[in-house]
């Protein structure tokens, strides 16, 4: 009798489980199952193994039980039912990576994909409902199949069972805080670095925008570890952990840049170390992912210990360079830098926890930044704008100046203009109607011929002609034929050398029908009468010769005498004559050629364009 009671004995004792079971007194109360059984095994592993179960306490990682197992690991936990009429809430707050759950032998769950590349599910917790008949009086037993790698902290959470409302509120508390929460702090952290990547494109100058916009783009990228459920784009877990642990590293390298330009710093080699850094990290996360995945605590604490050094240089630079935007940067960074204390402690294992503290506050961060970046954006554009009055102030002065010197300019102008239309008139009367009346005075007191009323009458028709030839040179626009405006000058010139025993010659050649427009006409005219009169004056020549020639696209006018000519050296500098004829000439386009020595005559000589040149 005794031996059948020990045997019996030890059969219970092996047929109850090693953790406690709780019991589920109402359908309205609530229980949380903190302990269960564990046991290792394949990855094929489709039944919980038979022996090597061992207990355990929930919140559990078997990376510190098992820290070489790679594959699954079963959890076993029972509680007592006091009724199995109503359905009950089951809630399964942390579990790590991808998990199937049988409920009294039957599946009511399983991840997509429970061999790699695996599932993830540890992103947010699992609420179910449990009725009959899977839902038992008595005991109910909870297997769940847990598939992960020991590099990545695995394991299973607390469980709770109970009032289905009270379960389910508690499930929609635990995914605002590790789902939604994340997903605000990811969409934060975009709207900000996109805001300031434009502030970029229209500031090039201030680059640490860009640098900001550039840091958040990678912090978005690790950041979506906490909220996607399978490792897509890669093929394996190593792969997705190694590029997060990769993008964690260059946020914190291009987080550094940023605070260094907005310190308004430029360490070239070092941020180019820096950034080769960070281009090795991905390469080495791309190209050997199953060997730099369970390595990524390098990565995160390359990118802890940079973070630490350009925070805590920028605090430091922040109290000695007290300004406004540096104090509020500053004060929003001392947040990271006390809540990653707590992550890393987590994240190299020196406790466990499902609980991540950085990510809840990094909306706070990211805002407390965008503060300090959109205060020196405003302080840059109300330096901008107060430029722009003060460079209108400037550019209204400067207009009024201008217009100021335009003016005194316009009137310089009209005074160089009056000034070169009295020399005109100067020269003019002294061509024309100078020569004509110093003719007429001439005849008039010659002794061997006593002036004759018609004589005197005569005189002074020629002189009214003159006149009235300064007048069409400075009043009449038309142009004439040159031939009909030589005419009367050639035929006033001719008696005037008869009174005078002078003979003329006059050699028209082409000059029909040819018009070189008033000015330059008259100016040709005037350029004859002045030559002419010079002849008259001083030649005491007996023959004088007057040849135009029309020669293709030139015009060539010829004075010569037989008088007593002049030296051409001495009257370059003496007397108004040669000089005026010479700018005569000028203005015709030609340069004026003239030959004489005392005893051999004068002869005067140029070759203009028919057309006006520019």
């Amino acid at each position: 009798m005794r031996k059948w009671f020990a045997l019996w004995l030890v059969c219970a004792w092996f047929a109850c489980p090693a953790s406690a079971q709780q019991t589920l007194a109402s359908n309205t109360a609530t229980i949380d199952i903190q302990t269960a059984d564990a046991a290792p095994a394949d990855w094929p592993s489709q039944t919980p193994p038979v022996d090597g179960w061992t207990p355990v306490t929930l919140i559990d990682f078997w990376d510190t039980r098992w820290p070489h197992h790679n594959g699954v690991v079963w959890y076993r936990l029972r509680w007592n039912q006091a009724s199995a009429d109503k359905p009950v809430g089951l809630l399964i707050d942390y579990i790590n990576s991808a998990y199937a759950l049988y409920l009294n032998g039957s599946l009511v769950y399983s991840d997509t994909h429970l061999t790699e590349p695996l599932s993830r599910s540890w992103s947010r917790p699992h609420y179910f409902l449990a009725d009959r008949p899977l839902l038992r009086a008595g005991q109910n037993e909870l297997l769940v199949r847990v598939s992960g790698f020991s590099s990545y902290q695995p394991g299973l959470g607390v469980v709770s069972v109970g009032n289905p409302v009270l379960i389910q509120e508690r499930q929609r508390r635990g995914e605002f805080h590790r789902y939604d929460t994340k997903w605000f702090d990811q969409s934060v952290g975009l709207v900000f670095g996109g805001l300031f990547f434009i502030l970029w494109l229209m500031r090039r100058q201030d680059s640490y925008y860009g640098w900001y916009a550039l840091s958040n783009l990678f912090s978005a990228l690790y950041g979506i570890n906490d909220v996607v459920s399978s490792p897509w784009p890669f093929d394996s877990t190593d792969a997705w952990q190694a590029i997060i642990a990769a993008t964690w590293a260059v946020s914190a390298v291009t987080f550094s840049i940023f605070l260094l330009r907005y310190a308004g710093k430029r360490w070239k080699r070092i941020e180019r170390c820096m950034l080769l850094l960070c281009v090795a990290l991905l390469g080495v996360a791309l190209l050997f992912p199953h060997q730099a995945g369970p390595y990524r605590n390098i990565d995160f604490l390359i990118g802890a210990c940079t973070y630490y050094v350009s925070i805590l240089g920028f605090i430091g630079y922040a109290l000695r360079h007290r300004r406004a935007d540096n104090v509020a940067l500053a004060a929003s960074l001392l947040i990271p830098i006390i809540v990653s204390v707590h992550d890393l402690l987590l994240l190299f294992n020196i406790f466990h926890s499902d609980i991540y503290l950085l990510s809840d506050t990094s909306s706070l961060t990211i805002i407390g930044m965008g503060v300090a970046l959109a205060y020196r954006f405003a302080a840059a554009m109300r330096r901008a704008e107060n430029y722009t009055v003060e460079l209108q102030h400037e550019v209204d002065a400067a207009t009024q100046t201008l217009s100021e010197t335009l003016k005194r300019e316009h009137d310089l102008a009209i005074n160089n203009v009056r000034i070169g239309e009295r020399l005109n008139l100067v020269r003019d009367l002294h061509d024309g109607f100078g020569g004509s009346l110093l003719s007429a005075i001439s005849t008039l007191e010659d002794p061997r011929r006593p002036p004759e009323a018609g004589q005197v009458v005569a005189t002074l028709k020629e002189l009214r002609d003159d006149l009235r030839l300064i007048i069409d040179t400075t009043t009449h626009e038309q142009d004439n034929d040159l031939a009909a405006l030589i005419a009367p000058l050639r035929h006033r010139w001719s008696q005037r050398f008869e009174a005078i025993d002078i003979e003329d010659r006059w050699a028209m050649e082409g000059v029909d029908g040819l018009n070189l427009g008033t000015a330059r006409a008259l100016e040709l005219l005037r350029f004859l009468q002045e030559a002419l009169t010079n002849v008259f004056k001083h030649s005491r020549a007996s023959q004088v010769l007057v040849r135009i020639r029309r020669d293709g696209d030139t015009l060539s006018v010829e004075v010569r005498d037989d008088g007593q000519g002049f030296d051409a050296s001495y009257t370059k500098t003496h007397g108004a004559g040669l000089p005026s004829l010479r700018a005569r000439a000028t203005r015709l386009g030609a340069t004026l050629s003239v030959t004489s020595s005392p005893g051999t005559g004068a002869y005067l000589s140029f070759a203009a364009p028919l057309s006006p040149i520019a």
